[in-house]
């Protein structure tokens, strides 16, 4: 099982900001404790307000993803998401002076770099994945832009880029694996065009960007007044144009470095669903508006189902078979209820019943509508938490599991034959003096059917 992860120690950059212009920004990324998630202090204000980095909390994308709580905002935050998603940190505190992140060269590049240099630790507590379990869509009819999102068993995203325009038409990046950014992504620089510009400005935009900090596409004709013109007002020197394609000085770093940044943006805005995703995003002229609107819903899956249900592969051969619950539970025929088991972890268990009609207990529960009692399913859970902690002694058989506490219990749904139950047990708290205290849920398909707690104790047999 995977952990989660936060800085080795802390770093610090500062630059100017895009959209700020002349603030010299600082910001600080701090190491974090479990279950912290992203979050962003604005230092530089009186009572030092934190902003949850989530999709509900995003309150403009235009030209950057804003995030703001009770009217404090903190905007061009998706670089330094990406980076820290792609590095798979979990918890971090950012803390910066201004309103908006530093722009630095227009990248990902110096926050991954840093990362790189501090390192990052593992955590005590297991990471809590977003598994896609069946397709996911978002579109805009008006631009044309889509994402799709797909069960895959990592994170990988293919991107297509479209403009009508004669330098920067069609392009497409992909990424196989999320381990692939520091080396073939982060560099990848964000982009403009000239004709967009004065737009920009009177929206109170981009009054930081520079030919350092964007790749500036010449796509259109202008008369050179008009170009000195828009130079004036970003207080750019002025530069001769005669060929339309891109006017920096430094090349691209790749031949498709603006869908290699799309690529970047889709992951920092992504991020901000606070979970580590397994699925294959498929973007089609993505931009922030769009990203977060795929990321707002997959917020709103996660808080309608707040545990996902474990994959259950049948044709994979279990971890613990029939014969080996039998030599660690005392249990026998007719409440031996786990069939087997299929996922052990340092604190976690994911145990299977298939339940048939021809369970004893259906001719009683009820002879016209066969179903499963609800202590059975407690019990099934119990047992499949025994399992876990009696796999961890030596000696096994010479001990007993007892019930000291179940609280907390919810039926949602009744289980009738043919239901195939999948049990998830995790500790809340390490084993000691022989007891142990669980959280448990049973599942079919996708959909909680019950949920407890439990305190047990282990006692060895006389």
């Amino acid at each position: 099982m995977q952990k989660q992860r936060t800085l080795a120690s802390e770093f610090s950059l500062k630059g100017k900001g895009l959209h700020t212009g002349g603030l010299n920004i600082h910001i600080t990324f701090r190491p974090a404790l479990d279950n912290h998630g992203y979050k962003i202090k604005r230092i530089d204000l009186e009572d030092q307000p934190v902003i949850d980095a989530l999709a509900e909390n995003v309150i403009n994308t235009q030209r950057g993803t804003v995030v703001a709580k009770n009217g404090v905002q903190i905007g061009t935050i998706e670089h330094a998401m990406a980076a820290l998603y792609a590095w798979g940190i979990d918890n971090c505190l950012i803390e910066v002076d201004a309103p908006e992140f530093p722009i630095l060269d227009g990248s990902s590049r110096f926050f991954s770099e840093e990362i790189q240099k501090v390192g990052v630790v593992e955590q005590d507590t297991p990471k809590d994945f977003y598994i896609v379990r069946h397709k996911l869509e978002v579109k805009d009819e008006e631009s044309g832009a889509s994402l799709i999102i797909l069960p895959d068993d990592k994170f990988s995203m293919n991107v297509l880029i479209s403009f009508d325009s004669p330098v920067l038409s069609n392009q497409y990046a992909a990424m196989t694996d999320i381990s692939d950014f520091h080396d073939e992504l982060a560099a990848s620089r964000t982009f403009v065009f000239v004709r967009e510009i004065e737009m920009l400005l009177k929206n109170n935009l981009i009054k930081g960007g520079n030919l350092d900090n964007a790749i500036v596409i010449y796509d259109q004709k202008m008369e050179q007044a008009e170009l000195d013109r828009l130079a004036d007002e970003i207080g750019l020197p002025h530069q001769n144009v005669t060929e339309l394609g891109y006017i920096n000085d430094k090349p691209l770093v790749y031949v498709n470095e603006p869908a290699r940044h799309k690529l970047i943006d889709v992951i920092g805005d992504i991020a901000l669903i606070g979970r580590p995703i397994r699925g294959h995003i498929i973007a089609t002229r993505p931009g922030h508006k769009i990203n977060n609107q795929l990321a707002r819903m997959i917020r709103k899956d996660i808080k309608l189902n707040e545990i996902q249900a474990p994959i259950y592969r049948p044709g994979i051969g279990p971890v613990m078979d029939i014969n080996r619950i039998r030599e660690l539970l005392p249990h026998r025929y007719p409440f031996l209820l786990v069939d087997k088991i299929i996922e052990v972890g340092g604190t976690h268990i994911v145990g299977i019943k298939n339940v048939t009609v021809n369970e004893p207990f259906f001719q009683g529960h009820f002879p016209q509508e066969p179903v499963m009692p609800g202590v059975l399913l407690v019990e099934a859970m119990a047992q499949t938490g025994g399992l876990l902690v009696l796999n961890s002694v030596d000696e096994p058989e010479r001990y007993s599991t007892y019930f000291m506490k179940i609280d907390g219990v919810k039926f949602r749904q009744k289980v009738v034959p043919g239901d195939t139950l999948i049990f998830r047990l995790e500790l809340l708290a390490p084993m000691r003096r022989g007891i142990s205290t669980m959280k448990g849920y049973t599942f079919v398909g996708e959909k909680v059917v019950c949920e407890a707690e439990f305190m047990a104790q282990i006692i060895k047999n006389k």
